[in-house]
């Protein structure tokens, strides 16, 4: 794999999980104000989600791009899959959870989630990778 999309999903990760940190610091600041440690509990959890999430897509692209394109499509459904089981099995145990607060979990959520597409769609759009090998 070339040294260019290395540091594509380096740049990625990092950014990513930068923004997440950002979204949990907000984000927690907020459900600290809303509903004391209980909102604080509910903007970390959502944000640790969605920096687990974003990374497994990120590191199943970057391991499927060393394959063939079969073993490509295999390593990426295959992690949508888990993540997809992983989310719905934390999501019910979740919802028994008293001390969570949905609205603010959702929100971190959904904002770690919306804003690290916009990054991950800007690293590509920026990025210098040559689309024919010379092999």
């Amino acid at each position: 794999m070339s040294n260019s999309i290395s540091q594509l999903f380096s740049q990625v990760l990092k950014q990513g999980a930068l923004l997440i940190a950002a979204i949990a610091l907000v984000g927690g600041a907020i459900g600290w104000f809303v509903a004391s440690t209980a909102g604080l509990l509910s903007a970390l959890i959502g944000s640790g989600m969605a920096l687990v999430f974003v990374s497994m897509t990120a590191i199943s692209v970057w391991l499927g791009g060393r394959l063939s394109l079969g073993g490509f499509f295999g390593v990426v459904m295959g992690g949508w899959i888990v993540k997809l089981l992983g989310f719905i099995i934390f999501v019910a145990v979740l919802k028994s959870a008293t001390f969570i607060v949905g609205p603010i979990l959702f929100g971190c959520v959904v904002a770690s989630v919306l804003g690290s597409l916009a990054l991950d769609a800007i690293a590509v759009m920026r990025s210098r990778i040559p689309t024919v090998s010379s092999n």
